[in-house]
């Protein structure tokens, strides 16, 4: 048997792409653009969390043009990780084969999706990720490039995870696999959250695959990015990491306690 047939999943006939925004009024049109000219086949789900700058006006006014739009407004800002868990819960809801994330401010290249759904006939999760071989990211400062891997490779050092970009937001998961990881107890709502999902796939003995992407900086409106929220991903993840270890340090003990009541 081959490599291919051991990994061959069912095709994805519907998939469903999932656009969180806040404050992207000048953006969602650029990306949903690239989104339709590249999966034209596609549904696009904008999750709307009442940005003050009118980004949900815009939204309704591009579905009403596009059969193949929603828009999903939601109360307020609660973090990039409730919102794909609104659009999760929806997509599995509304029998879709494939869920995709995708940030609004045009940094994850939607031209890359039909590689990344190609890829998915043959794993549960597909990351777009900036750093292996093939990978790049274009106007971050040296600080910032610096930051981004320093933490994947703690993530993937500290969790034993053979995943190079886990915090990667650019992603495209079967809905079988998200039944698999199980969404109910997921509590990391910010930037954590893609590795926390990362995790629970890997746990899960799900495959995941990362596809080689450029990454561009936005060059419209502000990065949501701050302290609050890599101090919440540097907790959690350190977190994971202890109780991980403890249980690997729990197993060998159990072993070692068992292997002398054997010899002796």
């Amino acid at each position: 048997m081959s490599e291919q047939d051991i990994h061959h999943r069912p095709a994805l006939s519907n998939v469903l792409v999932l656009v969180p925004t806040y404050n992207e009024r000048e953006n969602l049109p650029l990306i949903l653009r690239r989104i339709r000219d590249s999966v034209p086949d596609a549904d696009v789900l904008v999750l709307e969390d009442n940005s003050p700058d009118g980004t949900g006006a815009v939204a309704d006014r591009l579905a009403a043009a596009d059969p193949r739009l929603q828009v999903m407004h939601r109360p307020g800002k609660e973090g990039l990780g409730k919102a794909y868990l609104a659009g999760f819960e929806w997509g599995l809801q509304h029998g879709y084969d494939a869920l995709v994330e995708i940030d609004a401010d045009g940094s994850h290249p939607p031209e890359r999706l039909p590689t990344m759904l190609a890829a998915a006939e043959g794993a549960d999760v597909v990351i777009g990720s900036r750093w292996i071989r093939g990978g790049r990211v274009v106007n971050w400062p040296i600080h910032r490039k610096a930051l981004s891997v320093g933490g994947n490779i703690y993530v993937k050092t500290l969790l034993g995870m053979p995943v190079n970009d886990a915090t990667a937001g650019y992603r495209v998961y079967r809905s079988d696999a998200l039944r698999t990881i199980g969404l109910e107890g997921v509590d990391s709502y910010g930037y954590c959250f893609q590795a926390d999902l990362t995790w629970r796939a890997i746990r899960a003995g799900l495959r995941v695959v990362e596809i080689p992407i450029t990454f561009v900086e936005r060059e419209i409106g502000q990065s949501k990015m701050n302290p609050d929220i890599a101090r919440e991903s540097l907790l959690n993840i350190t977190r994971w990491g202890w109780e991980y270890r403890r249980g690997q340090l729990r197993s060998l003990s159990e072993r070692l306690s068992h292997r002398q009541k054997k010899d002796s």
